[in-house]
């Protein structure tokens, strides 16, 4: 396997459940280690720089959303530990929670009970993502974020992090099951199977 996810670009790995999509994703941000071969980002190996240090630059969202049975508000500053209320605030506008968290019974200081019980699969997605983005990495990793959304929520989804990474220039890889999505909202296509790259390059080809 080799590829390139370049800065200000959306990387999808695309490909069959077990083709080493997500295993390739947890492997960029060093969850596990490899046994050969070499990951680097910015031109450094990561199996130089500690863990902990490594994962500063890491935003992650997988499949499984967690969220706590605490207010809207606090489970958006796990991202960011002693992130401001406005800071907080604008990661969720980024994130496109604004407008739900608004109708609200209080507002941001709405507890969405256990695991965001309370939530809709999209309005949890999408708190999660405002979770990820008030880290404010270079490096974001998503893993199969629209397993439990319906087409719309998708799309929303998808847009968002399209014209997030435009805007702001990071560096996303995205494993997608999806390939119609792929096509629309990456702007590089890699292709697994069985563990091996078949095919690559810019989306538009």
């Amino acid at each position: 396997v080799s590829f390139t996810a370049k800065e200000g670009e959306v990387t999808a790995l695309v490909g069959p459940s077990g083709s080493g999509k997500s295993t390739c994703a947890r492997l960029a941000a060093r969850l596990w280690d490899i046994s050969k071969g070499v990951i680097r980002v910015g031109g450094v190996d990561i199996s130089t720089i500690d863990p902990e240090v490594l994962l500063r630059d890491y935003s992650m969202v997988f499949q499984d959303v967690v969220l706590f049975d605490d207010t809207v508000m606090e489970n958006i500053r796990l991202g960011k530990r002693g992130a401001t209320d406005e800071e907080v605030r604008a990661a969720a506008k980024a994130a496109n929670c604004d407008e739900f968290v608004r109708r609200l019974p209080q507002g941001y200081d709405t507890p969405i009970g256990e695991n965001g019980a309370r939530l809709s699969g999209g309005e949890r997605q999408r708190a999660h993502l405002a979770r990820t983005l008030a880290q404010d990495t270079d490096l974001i990793v998503l893993d199969e974020p629209t397993t439990y959304l319906d087409i719309s929520a998708c799309h929303d989804l998808m847009a968002l992090v399209r014209d997030l990474n435009r805007r702001e220039g990071k560096t996303v890889a995205m494993v997608i099951h999806d390939l119609d999505l792929a096509l629309r909202y990456s702007d590089y296509l890699v292709v697994m199977q069985k563990g091996r790259v078949t095919a690559q390059g810019p989306t538009d080809e």
